[in-house]
């Protein structure tokens, strides 16, 4: 994706990026790079690279993951000046609560919620020690709209990141520390390719039968389709930036119209 953006919009920011390989993830590390960023993020298996990005190769569902991308990102650009949480997804299977394991809610919080509340807790306060900083949690539509079929634990760790992220901004705000989140609807990425092929498994069907149900338990998407990673990617780089300096503990929804109510 070839972004029409400021080139030096971000120049000298610092930036983490958590799950940078693939998907809305690599969407948004693009867009930091785009920008004239210097991007450090995480990824479980060996993508492709990004020119000048560097690429750390950790597990963040794990304190130790959270550690080892703190501590390269603080060692190769000498502190984060914005964090970027895009981590998140779920390999849960379908099947309603029910099908759900302890295994299952385990996984879900660990990589939904706990790891940006590590991640945080190792960044943040050299932020709030210099006076200033961005950070924006990814969380999802989920939060008030679970589909109990297929999303129950996901949507409950969404639902725990969105009240986190929203005590933190109230907490570290007066110390010059901005914090927003960003609810995407359906996403057009791999992950999405793959939460439809476990509920075909599931409930049998034809994958594009399967993404109708998922639609039509979401109530449909009003202009007709999901949002492309760059879309989202681009709205999580406008609240980093300096353009944004007055938005703080705020939610912003990007879901095509999937929520209806006010």
């Amino acid at each position: 994706m070839t972004y029409r953006v400021d080139p030096a919009e971000f120049a000298g920011k610092r930036v983490v990026v958590s799950g940078g390989s693939k998907g809305l993830g690599r969407a948004t590390v693009e867009r930091f790079v785009a920008g004239g960023a210097q991007v450090v993020t995480a990824a479980r298996t060996n993508g492709e690279p990004i020119r000048g990005v560097l690429s750390v190769r950790t597990e963040l569902t794990t304190p130790q993951g959270s550690d080892m991308l703190a501590q390269a990102a603080l060692d190769q650009l000498g502190g984060v000046d914005i964090v970027a949480h895009v981590l998140g997804g779920s390999s849960s299977p379908g099947g309603g609560f029910a099908a759900l394991s302890d295994d299952h809610w385990l996984a879900e919080i660990n990589l939904n919620l706990l790891a940006a509340v590590r991640l945080d807790r190792l960044l943040v306060p050299q932020m709030a020690a210099r006076g200033s900083g961005a950070v924006v949690h990814v969380t999802s539509i989920q939060s008030v709209m679970p589909l109990p079929e297929s999303t129950t634990a996901y949507a409950a760790a969404k639902a725990g990141l969105r009240t986190y992220s929203k005590a933190l901004s109230k907490e570290i705000g007066p110390q010059g520390v901005r914090v927003n989140s960003v609810s995407p609807g359906w996403i057009m990425t791999e992950a999405s390719s793959e939460f439809l092929e476990r509920l075909q498994a599931a409930e049998g069907g034809t994958i594009e039968q399967v993404r109708q149900r998922v639609l039509d338990g979401l109530g449909g998407i009003p202009i007709g389709r999901g949002a492309e990673p760059h879309e989202v990617a681009d709205l999580i780089a406008y609240l980093a930036s300096d353009r944004a300096a007055a938005i703080h503990g705020a939610e912003f929804v990007i879901d095509g119209g999937t929520i209806r109510t006010v």
